[in-house]
């Protein structure tokens, strides 16, 4: 399943991107990056698939790796915001850390294409697009740790290594986007319970 195609009911990631070529361009990398890799992926594979020629791309994008950068910045500004709503709202620590695995997890399932793009070629960015990209994951770590270290002053959550456990919800659900397809048995929705379920049996106090 491509880019364009992927599972899901919210709008799509590149809605924001103008003009049309722009986006064509962004879905295209999407694809071509996840079906070979950042380094097997050309201009020219990228330009191709969107009906472009090569010379059109950098009108857009003065390099792959700039192309690479906005694919991951959207992403990750996509996966904060989701996080940061749920962390926000109103309900007990277990209601808000349940609410933001399953819309964290929902989106990389809707959009496991691109997910795995955003998640697993970070390696690949320059220098200072990587320092700001792994600033903004930094931040999502910091709003699923509030939330643990709230549930556990609160004494809903016994977890004795809070740092430890953020890193394993986070892992866990960014791996979604590994092995989703939209030909399994289960929807987005499903997983997303599943995995808010499972999280919170990790971190409840046993009764």
């Amino acid at each position: 399943m491509s880019a364009a195609e992927e599972t899901g009911g919210e709008s799509s990631p590149w809605g924001e991107v103008t003009p049309e070529a722009a986006r064509r361009l962004l879905v295209a990398a999407v694809d071509a990056f996840a079906e070979r890799g950042y380094h097997a992926t050309t201009t020219r594979d990228i330009a191709g698939r969107a009906g472009m020629s090569p010379a059109a791309l950098y009108i857009h994008y003065k390099t792959k790796e700039e192309l690479l950068h906005r694919i991951s910045r959207i992403g990750h500004d996509r996966a904060l915001l989701l996080l940061e709503t749920a962390a926000d709202s109103d309900g007990t620590a277990s209601e808000r850390l349940a609410d933001a695995v399953r819309s964290f997890v929902r989106w990389h399932a809707e959009r496991h294409t691109t997910a795995r793009v955003v998640q697993y070629e970070l390696d690949a960015l320059g220098e200072e697009h990587r320092t700001e990209i792994v600033a903004l994951r930094r931040k999502s770590d910091a709003v699923i740790r509030r939330i643990i270290s709230e549930g556990v002053q609160a004494g809903e959550f016994d977890v004795p290594d809070i740092p430890g456990t953020t890193l394993a919800v986070l892992s866990l659900c960014i791996d979604v986007a590994r092995w989703f397809s939209a030909q399994g048995s289960r929807t987005p929705d499903e997983v997303g319970d599943l995995y808010a379920d499972l999280v919170l049996r990790m971190v409840v106090a046993q009764r």
